[in-house]
């Protein structure tokens, strides 16, 4: 099929000033540009006038969590409805390959605050190229909605080696998750991914992470971390990772790079100035962002380490025996744990966002100081008794950033976008269906913080740039027509704290891979996406496509 999109103001993805242009697209691929009206002989199926709209390359989020909501909701119409084309998973070290079954099965527990668990799911898949084979299954009619490219995670991977308990890895031990990761990229896994704050991956030394840095850097893949604190020593968390890619030559992307907690008001420029000594050294580094404030994670991660050793029934056992109860309170309480990033739990910041058991459902939208408050108990009673009648599966928001902060890094020159969106909850953090058009709205339109050009760039070429994606990323000739039409004037967020799931104002037309996923505003139901896989030759494509 071709479509004709005739008299679009085009911002192509690479930074440079928009223009006028008609643009063809035949079949998947983006067959014809030029100047405006010039294209109009030429034979179409369907001819979309887009006076007044801007086109420009799909948008491409460096830090997804639909791994298994790509799947179970296919409609997938949190992203698509914010022109998102390309989802980069497996993020935080933890997802759901490379597993054997009883990995598999302690995973699903220990995510499912992010990712939902569900019973009635056909876990078919243990590798990470049975992982990407699913996605790319045909399915009633479709395969996954956007595209997807994967981090294969460090801290399954470890749990895969070595199980969920705390330790320092063997040599033997440390050479088989080298080359678990070896055959996890060999598979199509774009780099590599840390939770240093989730276990089991926060036991890893700086060593045991080097070495699995090496690996991916040797293959022409790159480290994407949630390091080791965004609160107390946020800084030399930072530094540890970029002394990793400089040691290793493994090239970083930061992910969130937040600096929050009341720890780092007012200190981004301090996080900005070590990114750039270290860039003008030649490490090669990136990052991504979330254009809000509040942060989200499970509830159990608030945990110390120690205390989440061995997995989830072992994590209950603890918070119910009442001495080690009392260690675990006085690490939450006294001393900052390092689940909590250092910092003392402040338990009015701690939203419920979800709950896997439904009895529980009246807590959502409250905090740990209100429920406590409201049932006359103590925070730290409240917070164990969720925990234990949840068995761990409690999302939650964390009110704990700085605006100051929030906008000095997203203008910096290695920024992309990134929603880091979990999907499921009774009200999760409405990035998941606000980001993209927050930048381009709020930030962008509203502030003036970036042009329009440098935005669609952050979110568009410079991501495609990281993930070495072929023929992605941009509105060129023979590139793949993911693409979103969209009204510079009324494009925003309306997704709210308050009313998470609603779609973006202004964002008229999604295609993915040439198929209009959103028409006129309105979802088509098509699903047109992707895997995106490492090929040999390091470039990310749709296995079997070449250059």
């Amino acid at each position: 099929m071709k479509t004709l999109i005739s008299n679009a103001t085009l911002v192509d993805g690479t930074g440079d000033a928009r223009r006028n242009a008609d643009v063809l697209v035949d079949g998947t691929d983006i067959a014809a540009i030029a100047e405006a009206g010039s294209l109009a002989s030429e034979p179409a199926d369907r001819t979309i006038d887009a006076t007044g709209l801007v086109l420009s390359p799909g948008f491409i989020d460096m830090h997804a969590h639909s791994d298994l909501q790509l799947l179970v909701t296919p409609d997938h119409y949190a992203k698509l409805s914010q022109g998102v084309t390309t989802e980069l998973l497996g993020q935080d070290g933890l997802s759901y390959a490379p597993v054997d079954d009883a990995t598999l099965a302690g995973i699903r527990q220990k995510i499912a605050g992010w990712n939902d668990n569900p019973e009635d799911f056909d876990w078919d898949w243990r590798t990470v190229g049975e992982y990407l084979d699913r996605l790319d299954e045909e399915n009633d009619g479709g395969r996954i909605a956007t595209n997807a490219a994967y981090l294969v995670p460090q801290g399954t991977v470890r749990a895969l080696v070595m199980g969920f308990d705390e330790g320092e890895a063997t040599p033997e031990q440390l050479e088989q998750m080298r080359q678990v990761v070896r055959t996890a990229m060999a598979e199509g896994a774009v780099g590599m991914s840390s939770g240093l704050t989730y276990t089991p991956g926060m036991y890893a030394t700086t060593e045991e992470l080097g070495a699995l840095c090496s690996a991916v850097g040797e293959l022409g893949g790159f480290y994407a971390p949630h390091h080791r604190s965004y609160g107390k020593g946020a800084l030399a968390a930072y530094a540890e990772m970029i002394g990793l890619s400089r040691d290793t030559g493994c090239a970083l992307h930061l992910s969130h790079a937040t600096m929050n907690f009341a720890e780092n008001k007012g200190r981004a420029g301090e996080l900005l100035a070590l990114i750039d000594e270290a860039l003008d050294a030649g490490v090669d580094i990136t990052l991504d962002t979330y254009p809000y404030l509040p942060g989200a994670t499970t509830l159990s991660a608030i945990l110390p380490s120690w205390a989440s050793a061995g997995g989830t029934e072992a994590t209950l056992s603890r918070l119910r025996d009442p001495e080690t109860k009392a260690r675990i309170r006085e690490a939450v309480e006294i001393y900052g744990s390092d689940g909590c990033h250092g910092v003392v739990a402040e338990w009015d910041t701690l939203e419920i966002s979800g709950v896997q058991n439904q009895a529980l459902a009246g807590y959502v939208g409250r905090t740990i100081a209100q429920i406590a408050a409201d049932e006359g108990r103590e925070p730290f009673e409240a917070f164990t008794k969720i925990l234990l009648d949840d068995r761990l599966g409690t999302g939650i928001l964390q009110h704990v950033g700085h605006e100051e902060n929030v906008r000095a890094i997203m203008v910096h020159r290695t920024h992309t976008g990134g929603s880091d969106g979990l999907l499921v909850g009774g009200k999760p953090h409405p990035r998941a269906w606000g980001t993209f058009p927050r930048y381009l709205g709020h930030y962008s339109r509203e502030l003036g913080l970036m042009s329009l050009e440098e935005t669609v760039h952050h979110l568009s070429g410079r991501p495609a740039e990281r993930l070495k994606l072929d023929r992605r990323g941009l509105v060129r000739e023979g590139y793949a027509a993911d693409l979103v039409l969209f009204d510079p004037e009324t494009v925003r967020d309306t997704a709210t704290f308050e009313n998470p799931r609603q779609a973006a104002a202004g964002i008229h037309y999604v295609f993915v891979n040439g198929t209009a996923a959103i028409d006129g505003g309105r979802p088509t139901g098509a699903r047109a996406g992707r895997a995106l896989r490492r090929s040999p030759d390091g470039r990310t494509r749709v296995e079997g496509t070449e250059a």
